[in-house]
């Protein structure tokens, strides 16, 4: 497709003429056409040049579409942008100063894949999938490069768009990762998410394994109406990922975080040999804890064989865990996790969280207000965009 702005704006004014709208300005800033998935993106300075192109009902970039001939047109505002663009030079800054720490270690070498796409990501903040694409031609080897026998990093994979999303990634940027997913049973990690993770984790050829824990306190509690479920069940999950990072020395955890974006998207985890997060789990010294983290030491229940894909010696600063949010660190957007995932197989399905929420909100109806106000916050953060969070919404209710 050959088109300049000057003839783009001329082709919406006039349909916009055709079928009844105002005849108003077009202001485009940019257009960006992927000969390969004929995908055009046309970026305009802000909200309300966005909805004149756009259109009532999506009328007006509708016939844009059929007249041009092109498989889908995005339409972005560059006013979106600024704040992603802020956020990621925060995160940037961040990231390098915890290179200096790092030294000549091997670990450098992912962490400066992702500080190069972070920094390609900020020149070029409106096509991620086009800079994923740029990226991974350049280094087509990439992922064959580290020794598959040492695990540089985890990736805490849930099954669901976002966590699968920064599997691939990470894949892509070399971390060598190891997926690991938390097991609380079918009532939050249903047949259809282990399916996506066994699958995704076949496709990309990386080791995964479970990690069982028992959440029989949170199940009981929400269906109880005593909480709301999210926040218990994702600080658990969290904590035993990391418990397992910390017992296997392993010097990197990724998470899919959508929202802790800018500098906290990455944070050193320093480790105090004395208390590898036992105190905060209650570890027993049976291995056992009061949260059923169980059998989390590597050759216990390890479907991956020999110990020795675990137990490496961590070099980036003996001990210490870098937490990185990668979904937000790259400041992506609900869409561009989906599309990332999909590519791969992984799908989202319908209906809001996961079975227990469900669940909940049928016995507990107030609950729903609880799990709106979390939608609202992904909005509110840019994450979802207003259709996609009424869609949640009007799934909830």
């Amino acid at each position: 497709m050959k088109i300049g702005k000057k003839d783009l704006k001329s082709l919406i004014s006039k349909i916009r003429r055709d079928i009844g709208h105002k005849d108003v300005d077009v202001n485009i800033s940019d257009i960006i056409f992927n000969e390969k998935s004929e995908i055009l993106l046309i970026i305009t300075p802000d909200r309300p040049e966005k909805s004149v192109i756009i259109g009532k009902g999506g009328w007006v970039v509708g016939r844009l579409r059929e007249e041009l001939g092109v498989n889908s047109i995005h339409v972005e505002a560059y006013s979106d942008f600024i704040v992603s663009q802020y956020r990621m030079n925060l995160a940037l800054k961040k990231l390098e100063t915890i290179m200096e720490k790092y030294g000549t270690s091997l670990y450098n070498k992912p962490i400066a894949n992702l500080t190069y796409l972070l920094k390609a990501r900020i020149e070029n903040p409106y096509d991620f999938g086009s800079v994923l694409r740029e990226f991974h031609s350049s280094n087509p080897h990439l992922e064959d490069e580290l020794d598959n026998d040492e695990f540089k990093t985890v990736v805490a994979l849930s099954g669901g768009v976002d966590s699968s999303a920064s599997l691939i990634i990470a894949k892509m940027l070399g971390f060598n990762p190891l997926a690991v997913t938390v097991n609380p049973g079918d009532i939050i990690l249903p047949r259809y998410f282990r399916e996506n993770v066994e699958n995704l984790t076949h496709k990309l050829g990386v080791k995964h394994r479970y990690l069982d824990v028992d959440l029989k306190e949170v199940i009981d509690g929400s269906l109880e109406g005593r909480f709301h479920p999210c926040g218990r069940c994702s600080k658990i999950i969290e904590e035993t990922v990391f418990y397992f990072v910390r017992e296997n020395n392993i010097p990197m955890v990724i998470y899919g975080d959508l929202l802790s974006s800018g500098a906290q998207s990455v944070h050193l985890e320093k480790n105090n040999p004395e208390n590898i997060l036992k105190t905060d789990l209650g570890v027993d010294s049976e291995g056992e804890n009061s949260l059923g983290i169980t059998n989390l030491i590597a050759g216990k229940g390890n479907n991956l064989g020999d110990v020795k894909y675990l137990r490496k010696t961590n070099t980036l600063i003996k001990g210490n865990i870098l937490k990185i949010n990668l979904p937000a660190l790259l400041s992506l957007k609900k869409g561009d996790v989906k599309k990332i995932a999909g590519d791969w197989g992984v799908k989202k399905r319908g209906g809001y969280g996961c079975p227990l929420i469900a669940e909940v909100h049928k016995k507990h109806p107030y609950m729903r207000r609880f799990s709106i106000q979390r939608v609202l916050r992904e909005t509110r953060a840019g994450v979802l965009e207003p259709g996609e969070a009424l869609e949640q919404i009007t799934e909830i209710i």
